[in-house]
């Protein structure tokens, strides 16, 4: 069976989902390892993402905001932005049509093919929050598969550096485990 990107987004709606509940109020403003940013500063980044996915089910062009921060971007209590966000990324998803092409700055892409990246930061951007406050999470192995059957053929000056959304690719050792790779792939200090 092949793992398209609106399952994987779904699936990580609720993989988000789970990590964010467990959060504890005071933990938002630990340091996560996305440099210089805060859980709290994860968590509105990937909200614009996950508006950007929900824009693209909608056939629609999404505006990316522009703040000093992106936890400037979460007005509410996080959980609460959380839940709003996912409630209307899922409602945007019935009844897509996930085949509708339009044009990105990528060229002319599918809406379905789109959705991957925010789908597949649903489960780095997941980690990352996890990592900052000390919770274990392991990646789905299918969630690895279909991110690098999509990231891998892509030109590496538009996956890693500074206009990249990974870093260079880190070194783990043979015993790791599989989200450890994974995470080490995405240029990422896995512990």
């Amino acid at each position: 069976m092949t793992v398209t990107s609106d399952v994987v987004f779904l699936d990580g709606l609720d993989f988000f989902t789970r990590v964010v509940e467990q959060v504890d109020p005071g933990g938002w403003e630990a340091a996560s390892p996305c440099a210089g940013w805060t859980a709290l500063d994860v968590l509105g980044h990937l909200g614009s993402a996950i508006r950007f996915g929900a824009a693209a089910l909608r056939g629609e062009t999404y505006q990316w905001p522009t703040v000093d921060r992106p936890a400037e971007l979460v007005q509410s209590d996080p959980a609460a932005y959380w839940a709003d966000t996912a409630a209307a990324a899922r409602q945007s998803l019935q009844g897509a049509d996930l085949d509708l092409v339009m044009d990105t700055p990528m060229g002319p892409r599918s809406v379905r093919d789109r959705l991957a990246f925010p789908a597949i930061d649903l489960f780095v951007h997941a980690w990352d929050i996890a990592r900052a406050v000390g919770i274990e999470v392991g990646i789905p192995v299918p969630v690895m598969e279909f991110a690098h059957s999509y990231i891998d053929p892509l030109p590496q000056e538009m996956v890693r550096g500074q206009s990249g959304a990974f870093g260079p690719e880190l070194r783990v050792g043979p015993d790791a485990s599989p989200t450890t790779v994974f995470i080490a792939w995405t240029g990422r200090t896995p512990r």
